[in-house]
Parts: structure tokens; C-alpha cells; sequence
């Protein structure tokens, strides 16, 4: 009776390792035929790329696709190791949002080298055969921004004349450079406005920011009535100052940001900030993700247009931006569920 029951466990056991064995070869052969495709971003030190990331990711893996996601403390040569480990794991398609839009071309080049496509996230990188690329139009982001501060002048001021200082972000990088030429159009075509400041600043940092807006206000005994910034970390670095200096306060300064972080938007319900430019997160890292997963699997994407990057014309998709101001940040930003109204308003 011993002898029994012992075959029919061992029998049990052998059964029961068969379908666990099984089980594990197809959840590997699955995982297998997923498509890999690699995300790496330049940074996460601003709050909205944890919406980038998360938004991506859920597009992609609902497609079919494993997601290998990285980003690089806007340091260049980390970047490049990111990028080396990505193709290491065999990703077949990398969406990246290059550190240095200058050189990233040649990351471009060594992907396509090994059969690997890349797809260009926000800022376009020059000199690479990019296979597509995916973007916010940046100079319109800096055209919004001069518009909104035109219109500041004209309700508070009377007449479109002050003093205007240009807070840029990382030097060479083709998306600052892009949304402050849209500003620098308005700029130049308001002849009463005196552009007192047009500064870069490495890896976009607030803090730095913070100290060229230091330095401007004391240069100018303080009589400067604008600030335009290419992201919202700067903007957040301007808004201290100007506070230190009991001048944080849309009545006496204008104040433009760009990306929508929450702390941004707070400030814009405070009246602190002017403007913030919303750069709609969804439609950009879900548009990036049905791409990455096309060009994967092999299959014809759409586009907008085509944009010429110096090295070729890449097929370019071009998503909506949007101002966000006191007046409207309930009826857009609230209204279509970015943040809600308790975490704006705190009520």
C-alpha cells in the first residue's frame, strides 16, 4: 500500500513539474516575441517626465512590446552608455530624448549600423538618419509665451514697453533654442521692449536659473518686468528670486514657463506665474509608442510632415500645445484631468 501511494506521488510530481515546465516555456517563448523597444529620456528631474515614462510604457506594452525605459541626468556620456546597454539587450527600435541635440547623431548612426531604428522624443538631435521623429512645435511655445507677455504689458502697463530677460536651457540643445527664437520674434517686434538677458543654462537647472535672475534684478536695481523661460524648473528658479525680492506677483512681473509641472500650475492659480505653456504629455509619448511598435514590427508609419535635420527629412508627427492661464487653467489643464481641482487649488 506504501509502495502505492509513494508511485502515485512521484507520478504527481512528475505531472505537476511537467506543467510548471510548460507553463515557464511559454511564458518565456512569449516574452521572446515581444518586440523590445528602448525609452530612454534625457532626464527625470522635472515632474512631468514620470508622465512621459508611465504613458509610454502602458502604450507600448498594450501594443505587444516589453519596454526597456532609462534616462540620463543630462550627462552626455551617460546617455551614450544608456543607449550601448539598449542595444546590448536587443532592443529593435530606441525612442530617445537626446542630452545634446548636436552629437546625439552619432548614437543614430551606430543604431543603425547594428539594424536598430531610432525615434527622435521632443527635441530634434541633428545629423542623425533619424527613422521618425516626435515633437511639440517648441518655436510655437516660445511665440505663445512672447504673445501672452505682449498682452501683459498692454493690460498692465498701458503699452508694450519694460524690460525682458530670456531664461534659456541647455546651451546648444535644439528645443531651447527653437522656443526661444518663437520669443525672441515677439521680442524683436515690440520696439519698446529691451531685451536685458538672454542666458543658457546647463541641464536646464533651476537653481542657476534662480542665480541669473538674481543677477539681472540687482543689475537693474530690480525694474525688470519680464521673464520668459524655456521649461518650468527655470521658471520655478525666476518665481524664488523674484519672491526674495517681495516681487513674486503677476500684478508687477510677468513670468512664462513651459511643461505644466503642478508646482507651475500652483503658482499660476497664486497669481505668481503669468503663463505656463502646456505641452499635452499623452498624445506626444502615446504617438512615440504606436511608432515604435510600427517601425518594430516592420510596418508604415504616418506623419505630419517632414522636417530636414541637417542630416535628412524625417518623417515628423507634431503634437498640440496649449497656454495655461488663470483664466483658462479650470476649462483645460483641470478640465481634461492632467491635475484635478483639489491639487491645483487645495480645496
Amino acid at each position: 500500500m506504501k509502495r502505492k501511494n509513494l508511485s502515485i506521488s512521484i507520478v504527481s510530481v512528475m505531472v505537476g513539474t511537467f506543467v510548471l515546465a510548460s507553463l515557464l516555456f511559454g511564458y518565456v517563448r512569449e516574452a521572446e516575441a515581444k518586440v523590445k523597444i528602448g525609452f530612454i529620456l534625457k532626464t527625470m528631474q522635472e515632474e512631468r517626465y514620470q508622465i512621459d515614462k508611465a504613458t509610454f510604457t502602458k502604450k507600448a506594452e498594450s501594443l505587444g512590446a516589453k519596454v526597456y525605459f532609462d534616462s540620463a541626468n543630462n550627462d552626455e556620456q551617460m546617455q551614450l552608455a544608456k543607449f550601448e546597454n539598449m542595444l546590448a539587450k536587443g532592443c529593435k527600435v530606441i525612442v530617445m530624448q537626446p542630452v545634446n541635440t548636436g552629437t546625439a547623431g552619432n548614437m543614430v548612426k551606430m543604431a543603425n549600423e547594428e539594424g536598430v531604428k531610432v525615434v527622435g522624443y521632443d527635441s530634434m538631435l541633428v545629423n542623425g538618419p533619424l527613422d521618425a521623429m516626435v515633437m511639440q512645435d517648441s518655436w510655437a511655445v516660445g511665440k505663445l509665451q512672447g504673445e501672452a507677455m505682449v498682452n501683459w504689458f498692454k493690460d498692465k502697463k498701458g503699452k508694450v514697453e519694460g524690460k525682458v530677460a530670456l531664461i534659456m536651457g541647455q546651451p546648444g540643445d535644439s528645443n531651447a533654442a527653437a522656443m526661444s527664437s518663437g520669443a525672441l520674434e515677439i521680442i524683436k517686434n515690440n520696439a519698446g521692449l529691451e531685451l536685458v538677458a538672454k542666458q543658457a543654462h546647463e541641464g536646464w537647472s533651476s537653481e542657476k536659473a534662480m542665480a541669473t535672475a538674481e543677477n539681472v534684478l540687482t543689475k537693474h536695481k530690480n525694474k525688470v518686468d519680464a521673464f520668459i523661460c524655456n521649461n518650468s524648473g527655470m521658471a520655478r528658479g525666476v518665481i524664488a528670486a523674484l519672491d526674495a525680492q517681495g516681487m513674486a506677483d503677476t500684478e508687477k512681473v510677468f513670468v512664462a514657463g513651459s511643461d505644466a509641472d503642478l508646482v507651475n500650475i500652483k503658482y499660476v492659480a497664486q497669481g505668481k506665474q503669468t503663463v505656463e505653456i502646456w505641452k499635452k504629455i499623452a498624445p506626444l509619448a502615446e504617438t512615440a509608442a504606436e511608432i515604435a511598435v510600427k517601425l518594430a514590427k516592420g510596418e508604415d508609419i504616418k506623419a505630419d510632415k517632414k522636417i530636414n535635420n541637417g542630416f535628412a527629412d524625417v518623417p515628423t508627427v507634431v503634437t498640440p500645445v496649449v497656454p495655461i492661464t488663470k483664466a483658462n487653467l479650470d476649462s483645460t489643464i483641470i478640465a481634461e484631468g492632467f491635475y484635478t481641482k483639489e491639487q491645483v487649488h487645495g480645496k
